[in-house]
């Protein structure tokens, strides 16, 4: 039997989950930051997880002959958000108004973000734990026969 897969399947997903841990921490990491060293504002960014697209049919083709396994891709994508904007009068980058204005990244999404990519890196680590089990079981199945 061949375990492969089954690694490189929750090796992919939990590749997929450190990078959206990556880019949560940088989106809190930047969340009071006003200019960026283009003289921008920060701009978040998130993951977008897709397969690759192939139909219903190359798709069980694919899962009964495991020749081509759908394996989750990351992409990063900067969103589009209005800024946060503060009333700070003594801020170096304050308006004439006083205002400041900071990149909009809401804080809330952003612990949520970092809980489900744990969350799910974790299952992923079960996962690959239980194919390592079954693989050393039939090991050791094949020692005593």
């Amino acid at each position: 039997m061949d375990y492969r897969s089954a690694f490189a399947i929750s090796a992919a997903g939990m590749n997929l989950e450190k990078t959206r841990l990556d880019v949560t921490a940088l989106n809190l990491a930047n969340m009071h930051t006003t200019v960026g060293p283009d003289g921008k504002l920060f701009q978040p960014s998130r993951v977008v997880a897709s397969l690759r697209a192939v139909n219903f049919g190359q798709q069980f083709d694919n899962l009964l002959t495991s020749t081509n396994l759908m394996l989750p891709m990351a992409k990063i994508e900067t969103m589009e958000v209005a800024p946060r904007v503060i009333h700070d009068p003594g801020h170096p980058d304050a308006d004439k108004n006083g205002n400041v204005s900071l990149p909009g990244v809401n804080h809330l999404n952003e612990m949520i973000n970092m809980m489900s990519a744990l969350r799910a890196y974790e299952a992923n680590v079960v996962a690959m734990n239980a194919a390592k089990v079954m693989a050393q079981r039939a090991l050791d199945i094949g020692a005593t026969s």
